[in-house]
């Protein structure tokens, strides 16, 4: 099974927007001796548009979906069952998560004991923990690809057709009857479909004919360009509006950006043959959750160390001298952050050691597993909701369920099989797997 060098490049190219399009919304101020962070979309008028370049988790969903649908169809043909795939690929995401976490709250402690005030803590503990939000989704689809494989396998395209009508009716019933509750099952519903089009990329239902992409591309365009025009929904991609819980704007936004992704794959995978191209890429793709995980602690020790000493302007955001300053602001969170995804991936590398179970596996391990994943997904929901220092002090429920849950995790059992070894490949849970 060839490795899909595209899938690759969409990663790499997915993990840059994430990164320089939360640097350049997310616009740290200090006034009055307090550093805070103002949303730039606010300030500028044109500024909600832009969002539509740098919405780009549709393609790691997408990925993601490639990916595991990949991944689990090869370790299920060797008799590999659901408790070992998904304990692997649990463990590999949550080990990194721990290190991150474990590291921002050692923050907080010498913050608090140095005297930074609560509110400010509080702040930068939000800021530091807002993307995390991705990881239980991401865990939740990984636990639930078995089931939504095998039904991709039954229905084809019929079921993300499907769960993106049930995302229109939970939308009505949500903003319309005012049962906003319901907006959760968005959460599913729209990265869920997502995650199906990537098993339809990989087994080519999707791609085959290709004019189903710019069927696709259009169908998914004209809707998103109706609900916007009809101020059904807002403009903006990145934000609460539709986002917090995704929305069906949001899923057709994804379906024209997957369209024309898709389209675009054989032009761009006949460049990726070249050796050097390839070799850098590949490199790149091993740092993905890495830099995900730590893409905004540049952010707060720039500011820290620029704006509380006077040495970096800070002009009104949005007007021309905030955009004339943004390109320095890029390249110094860049000169901090390349090293330090270096440092933390050489800090890291014990935990390719670790085997990804321990314990004797039985009966029990897979509702010990699917308890642990509950637990985890609970305690770092919380923290992407409240932060790492929430009213200045520790969140110590979502950190009891976040350790609960990986502790239950790692002890449903001890792998039995060598790709089932943290070894296997590095912790990454974005990474493609490797070829059978």
């Amino acid at each position: 099974m060839a490795r899909n060098r595209f899938a690759d490049l969409l990663r790499v190219v997915a993990i840059g927007g994430v990164v320089y399009g939360h640097w350049l919304l997310v616009s740290v101020t200090y006034r009055g001796g307090r550093l805070s962070g103002l949303d730039a979309v606010n300030y500028v008028g044109w500024g909600r548009w832009v969002t539509w370049l740098f919405q780009v988790m549709p393609a790691f969903f997408l990925v993601g979906g490639y990916v595991n649908g990949q991944s689990w169809a090869a370790h299920h043909a060797r008799g590999i069952g659901w408790t070992a795939w998904v304990r692997v690929r649990a463990a590999r995401l949550l080990w990194p998560t721990a290190v991150y976490i474990a590291c921002s709250l050692v923050t907080v402690g010498v913050a608090r004991v140095a005297g930074v005030p609560g509110a400010e803590v509080a702040e930068a503990g939000w800021l530091a923990a807002l993307h995390l939000w991705f990881l239980p989704v991401y865990l939740l689809l990984i636990a639930l690809t078995p089931l939504m494989f095998a039904g991709h396998g039954r229905w084809g395209l019929t079921l993300p057709a499907c769960m993106a009508a049930a995302t229109a009716l939970v939308n009505v019933g949500a903003r319309g009857s005012h049962l906003h509750f319901l907006g959760y099952a968005d959460y599913l519903l729209v990265w869920g479909s997502i995650h199906q089009w990537g098993f339809a990329w990989q087994d080519r239902s999707l791609t085959s004919p290709r004019w189903r992409l710019y069927v696709m591309a259009a169908s998914g365009a004209a809707v998103l360009v109706t609900l916007v025009a009809s101020r059904t929904f807002n403009v903006d991609m990145v934000g609460s509006g539709n986002t917090n819980p995704p929305s069906i704007a949001l899923l057709a936004f994804a379906a024209a950006q997957t369209g024309l992704v898709l389209a675009a794959e054989p032009w761009v995978s006949g460049l990726l043959v070249r050796p050097r191209l390839w070799q850098l890429l590949s490199r790149s793709n091993g740092a993905v959750m890495t830099v995900y995980l730590w893409h905004f602690v540049p952010v707060v020790i720039i500011s820290v160390a620029f704006y509380t000493t006077g040495v970096m302007p800070q002009p009104a955001v949005g007007s021309a001298h905030w955009f004339a300053w943004r390109p320095a602001w890029f390249a110094l969170l860049t000169v901090v952050f390349v090293p330090l995804v270096a440092f933390v991936m050489w800090a890291e590398r014990p935990l390719l050691r670790l085997p990804a179970g321990l314990g004797r596996p039985g009966p029990w391990s897979p509702v010990l597993l699917a308890a642990g994943l509950c637990a985890a997904c609970v305690g770092l929901s919380r923290l992407a909701i409240s932060g790492f220092a929430p009213g200045g002090s520790m969140p110590r429920s979502a950190l009891g369920a976040f350790a609960v849950g990986l502790t239950a995790i790692v002890f449903t059992g001890r792998p039995l099989a060598e790709d089932d070894r943290l070894t296997a490949v590095r912790p990454d849970i974005l990474s493609s797997p490797p070829t059978p």
